[in-house]
């Protein structure tokens, strides 16, 4: 369907803002393997063909140039370069960052985003540099080229909960509806985190006394993600399905103490 380029551009803006935040919070922890045992290195995804980790300086550079390419890409300068490379330097980073014993999956949606925006022609149309740089009219007609990349980033989003669903299904069976699946899992993740002396979740700690509180929410997980892809059906749908989505993540946070910071922003 034909959308406002704006919309696409306040996309744009937002998805680069928060990387810039993301990638600079996240700064000194990439800098941080350069001290680890190249033993330790088990790469995936991109970095699958490596047999060892870059070296420390290479690897530095690549981190702060990511940092430094988030601001074009949410400025939109030259966003037919610079988004691609941002989105390059991004994925690398956070791959090379998975590739030490630990998959974060708390940032694969905002790679899936920031991939599309990257690649969408239309996205620094206006609110741009590139707008003021081409003198474009500050507003532009509605347009399919505008609407694809809204439409290909809401699908990408429901699919990713849609997955995440049937994992628990394939590793759980229907069992992970009884509730004591997500019990156990939040039992287990507070009671390491306090055993390490770590930050840990004393909401959660103290609500695992319940079993029947974790056969609803259990369920009422499941249902939200399976059935994630209705939030296209309608717009209602999707604003349901939204919120619904935030709260799950506040609950994740207040129950388990980890922070799906892209989904809650």
């Amino acid at each position: 369907m034909p959308a406002p380029p704006e919309r696409l551009a306040l996309l744009r803006i937002l998805v680069g803002l928060y990387s810039l935040v993301h990638l600079a919070t996240q700064l000194r922890q990439q800098l941080s393997f350069a001290r680890f045992s190249p033993a330790q290195f088990q790469p995936v995804g991109i970095a699958s063909w490596l047999s060892g980790p870059p070296s420390a300086g290479l690897h530095g550079a690549l981190a702060v140039a990511a940092l430094v390419a988030a601001i074009p890409f949410a400025l939109g300068w030259r966003h037919r370069f610079s988004g691609p490379l941002f989105a390059a330097l991004m994925l690398w980073g956070g791959t090379y960052r998975s590739s030490w014993g630990m998959i974060f999956h708390t940032e694969n949606l905002l790679m899936l985003h920031v991939l599309v925006l990257a690649a969408a022609p239309g996205a620094a149309d206006v609110l741009s540099l590139d707008a003021r740089r081409a003198r474009r009219p500050e507003s532009l007609a509605p347009d399919p080229r505008y609407g694809w990349p809204l439409a290909l980033i809401s699908l990408e989003t429901t699919l990713a909960y849609l997955v995440a669903g049937v994992a628990k299904l394939r590793h759980s069976g229907l069992g992970w509806i009884g509730g004591d699946a997500l019990r156990h899992y939040i039992a287990d993740n507070n009671l390491r985190k306090l055993q390490l002396g770590v930050w840990h979740s004393p909401v959660g700690a103290f609500l695992v006394r319940f079993g029947l509180l974790w056969k609803l929410l259990a369920g009422l997980t499941v249902a939200f993600e399976v059935g994630a892809p209705l939030a296209l059906v309608h717009p209602w749908a999707a604003l349901a399905w939204s919120v619904t989505a935030w709260g799950f993540h506040a609950g994740v946070l207040a129950t388990m103490a980890i922070v799906f910071g892209y989904p809650l922003c």
